[in-house]
């Protein structure tokens, strides 16, 4: 007698069938991670012991100048003024701002620099407290990029490709490493106070990992997270009785169908049901003395602030928040630039200090990663009129300028050089999939091994060229 097969029973047969080869193919996490890769997961690590547990990442939406910050070039102001060299210009590509340029006006930092620290790290003006923490910071002065637009170039940063949809830096590490904390998200983001280039969610997204290792970004106003909040006339209870109901009938779909993505969902309510009592306590300063908040400025209570969203870090990686991510926004100054970079820089100078110093005095900064940095620098020529007193900027891929801390990092570093000009690297280049590779060595994972199957492909944070570990700069 021959059985009769339900075409729904088949579909789901065939359903689970192929959603098992795309998990196998994909991984659930950093334990189906790690036996996908053939690498035994060490404490801390996925490959290696780590020396980094988390890291905060403050990026510099953009591109803030190196040439006014941190990359001193004297010999420039006897240059004002003059063209640039074509032989150092080369045949870089050019923007359209200033292609159509009848010459390259030499433009030199109208702020004045001295030496910092122990080691004698040259800094602008514009960061002097910035400066008196430079023996603990690493500066990477050779960074460069291919992109020369600010979303392409801020994609390629964030995620490892100028194209977008892929996993975030944070998206990766989560995936990897997986929760310290099962009360608060792996993977934090703090946007400051709308200005400049827009930003997109993609830039913490995660793109074909599963959903759960995306980043939650926190608001400064309203709930700290989005419907973080009962609905007017529903009681915890029946929230927690609705999400049990939920759960159940999502349960019942995986089992049917095995789609990972629906275990990710259920994590996730769970995960926004915990939220509702460990994020009102983790945005609550209360308990902060009134030397912390001292220390991070007069903002340090207003929200959306740098100075609050960098304390709201040290908050975060104090309750082992994996990954924090900081974006300020408006360093593309086109024009006016030493007027509004000087806001830029006063908004960031006192909380970048404080950070690094508290940090350091909780014992934090030993085992937490703390990367500044931008999407490209400045070029040293004016785009439009050029003073004494001001000028603006273009896009400049080819150097500029991040700086590390902590999370195993030589402190008091400087690391790579550029020409005269600023314009060329020198010495000791450092491409973006570089920078990657090291912030992903210190949390132990080796980014040649760090790979899911996507598109049939091993799809990677650092591409499929040849990134390597910025070494000299691992203590």
């Amino acid at each position: 007698m021959t059985t009769k097969v339900d075409p729904i029973d088949k579909w789901i047969e065939l359903e689970t069938r192929r959603q098992f080869f795309k998990t196998s193919a994909a991984g659930l996490g950093s334990v189906a991670l790690s036996s996908m890769m053939g690498a035994d997961t060490e404490p801390g690590g996925l490959h290696f012991p780590a020396k980094a547990k988390r890291v905060i990442y403050l990026f510099m939406a953009g591109a803030p100048s190196q040439i006014d910050t941190f990359d001193y070039k004297p010999e420039m102001a006897d240059r004002f003024d003059q063209d640039l060299p074509e032989s150092v210009r080369g045949n870089q590509r050019l923007t359209t701002m200033t292609s159509a340029q009848p010459r390259f006006p030499i433009a030199p930092s109208t702020f004045d620099f001295k030496q910092y620290g122990n080691c004698g790290r040259w800094v602008s003006d514009l960061l002097p407290r910035t400066g008196n923490v430079v023996d603990d910071l690493s500066f990477i002065h050779s960074m460069w990029t291919e992109a020369i637009n600010h979303d392409p170039a801020i994609t390629y940063m964030q995620t490892g490709n100028q194209i977008p949809g892929r996993p975030s830096l944070g998206a990766w590490v989560s995936y990897g490493l997986g929760s310290m904390n099962k009360n608060l998200p792996d993977f934090v983001v703090l946007n400051c106070a709308p200005r400049g280039q827009a930003l997109f969610s993609r830039l913490w997204g995660s793109g074909f990992l599963p959903s759960k290792h995306a980043g939650v970004a926190f608001r400064s106003q309203g709930d700290p997270v989005l419907y973080l909040s009962n609905p007017n006339g529903m009681s915890s209870g029946i929230r927690r009785t609705m999400l049990d109901k939920l759960n159940s009938m999502n349960q019942r779909i995986h089992d049917e169908v095995g789609d990972p993505e629906t275990r990710n969902r259920i994590s996730q309510y769970e995960m926004a049901f915990r939220m509702q009592s460990s994020v009102p306590e983790l945005v609550d300063m209360g308990n902060e003395s009134k030397e912390t908040l001292e220390m991070y400025g007069p903002d340090a209570e207003t929200p959306g602030t740098f100075a609050n969203n960098c304390l709201m870090a040290r908050r975060m990686v104090e309750r082992d928040v994996r990954f924090v991510q900081i974006f300020h926004r408006g360093w593309d100054q086109h024009n006016f630039l030493p007027k509004f970079i000087t806001q830029q820089a006063k908004e960031i100078d006192q909380p970048c200090e404080a950070l690094i110093k508290d940090l350091k005095q909780r014992g934090l900064l030993e085992d937490t990663l703390v990367v500044w940095g931008g999407e490209f620098g400045r070029t040293i020529y004016s785009q439009g009129v050029l003073t004494k007193e001001d000028h603006g900027r273009d896009h400049h891929p080819r150097c500029f300028t991040t700086w590390m801390a902590g999370g195993g990092i030589k402190p008091g570093m400087s690391y790579g050089e550029t020409d005269e000009f600023s314009y060329n690297v020198t010495r000791d280049p450092v491409h973006v999939r570089d920078l990657n590779a090291t912030i992903l060595h210190q949390l132990g994972i080796d980014h040649s091994r760090f790979s899911v199957k996507h598109l049939g492909l091993d799809q990677k944070l650092t591409g499929v060229e040849e990134a390597h570990v910025v070494k000299d700069l691992i203590a």
